[in-house]
């Protein structure tokens, strides 16, 4: 349990890092939400606020009904009373985060995303956290194709004091996981955070490419990959969705991890994510340093978007 100085601190830190969501289309809720009756007009102006917001058309739809519902059950009148009822309803949508079963060793996260999303920024990051909680944790260069990639996470390795497997540029990425997995099993490894080349979710060739990796990673260790995580880039909004549909489809996507939410004011799209696709958010990127990619908070998440 986390004590009262250390929970303000990180309530601070989500509240900072969500300014730009919460200023953007969340900060008119005091305005929509003032002292008077509940019209239609009320539902109209909730519904653009949400929609601005990033939750999308049908996340939206789905709140306002749940609104309406309580508007109803609870005999309620004014547009003031909807603000913690909407607060309910936000944080009610986001679930609770799962907890990991690290009882595989090693166990296996295989990282994918579209280009420039910050898998490997991210993977780094993943990689300090759980050395922090104690565990041997060996990272994978398996982005053969991008100049430079398997250099940047060698250069967030070295600064982070982890260990990382890396093959050549234009090698088969496949390889790269498998040698990778087995060097982690020799060295008694706790966790292996495979850092996978960019896809284009459109592309169909890159995307069986992808499809093979995972299915190195099970020759190599069976069972694994013991988890999929799509690192999303948080300021491309709706498109996330889009993203997140293809990647899940191609090799069964088990979490997400929000990058760059400090720098999107499109922070509504984690209500689409888990809605629509039902996947769980697990880390989120609240700014630039190794230590602001943090578990993902809900509670925190939801307060800081609607400014409480």
């Amino acid at each position: 349990m986390y004590n009262l100085p250390v929970m303000a601190d990180l309530f601070s830190r989500w509240k900072d890092g969500l300014a730009r969501s919460s200023k953007a289309a969340f900060g008119r809720l005091a305005g929509v939400l003032g002292a008077t009756e509940i019209t239609g007009q009320t539902w109209e102006d909730l519904e653009a606020l949400l929609v601005q917001a990033d939750l999308g058309l049908e996340t939206t739809e789905s709140v306002l009904d749940s609104l309406r519902g309580a508007v109803r059950s609870r005999g309620l009148t004014r547009s003031s009373e909807l603000h913690q009822i909407l607060l309910e309803e936000l944080r009610s949508r986001l679930g609770e985060v799962p907890p990991l079963d690290f009882s595989s060793r090693p166990y296996v996260i295989l990282l994918v995303g579209v280009n420039g999303s910050g898998k490997t920024t991210s993977a780094a990051k993943l990689g300090r956290h759980y050395a922090n909680e104690g565990k041997k944790v060996l990272l994978v260069a398996a982005d053969t194709f991008r100049a430079a990639a398997a250099d940047q996470l060698q250069v967030w390795a070295d600064r982070l004091d982890l260990p990382v497997v890396a093959g050549q540029m234009g090698s088969d990425p496949g390889a790269v996981v498998y040698d990778g997995i087995q060097s982690a099993a020799s060295r008694g490894s706790d966790l292996v955070l495979v850092d996978t080349a960019g896809r284009l979710h459109t592309r169909y060739n890159l995307m069986e490419e992808l499809k093979k990796v995972h299915r190195v990673a099970a020759k190599a260790l069976p069972g694994a990959p013991h988890a999929v995580w799509l690192v999303l880039d948080a300021t491309t909004g709706q498109n996330a969705l889009v993203q997140a549909r293809a990647f899940k489809e191609a090799v069964g996507i088990t979490g997400v991890v929000l990058a760059k939410l400090d720098s999107s004011a499109r922070g509504g799209m984690a209500f689409a994510i888990r809605h629509e696709l039902g996947l769980p958010i697990l880390f989120a990127g609240l700014g630039e340093r190794a230590e602001d990619l943090t578990p993902f908070d809900p509670d925190a998440f939801v307060q800081g978007i609607l400014g409480s």
